[in-house]
């Protein structure tokens, strides 16, 4: 059973610009994988040559996407990770969201990944 996490990051950027890097093949090739291909509505990332496949479920523009990595779909519907954002009105900063799903002893190690890919995406927007 998989146990779902949260990670705030809070980011200096326009929504443009971080959407465009959150839900791009091109912008997600910059700090989350080494690739990124789409094909077919599926979303294929590479890392160190093993390829992860991934079915975009959700993609609301400059709010959030959400993607099931094609090995959870056999498991449950209910297991994805979403990268969401919101906009506060009176700093101008946008706080990501980042909801994912790690087996209990993979926690911490799930949370370290998230944690270089956002000081990757921090240092490729300035942030």
């Amino acid at each position: 059973m998989k146990e779902k996490f949260q990670l705030e990051q809070l980011l200096k950027t326009s929504p443009k610009i971080l959407d465009a890097k959150l839900t791009s093949a091109e912008g997600l090739s910059e700090w989350f994988a080494d690739d990124v291909n789409i094909r077919d509505g599926k979303y294929y990332f590479l890392w160190d040559g093993y390829e992860e496949e991934a079915v975009l479920l959700s993609h609301k523009a400059n709010q959030h996407i959400r993607f099931q990595w094609q090995s959870d779909i056999d498991e449950s519907l209910d297991t994805y990770f979403e990268l969401a954002f919101s906009l506060d009105p009176m700093t101008q900063a946008i706080m990501l969201i980042i909801t994912d799903f790690a087996e209990a002893g993979e926690k911490d190690s799930s949370i370290l990944m998230w944690e270089q890919q956002l000081q990757k995406l921090r240092r490729l927007i300035g942030a």
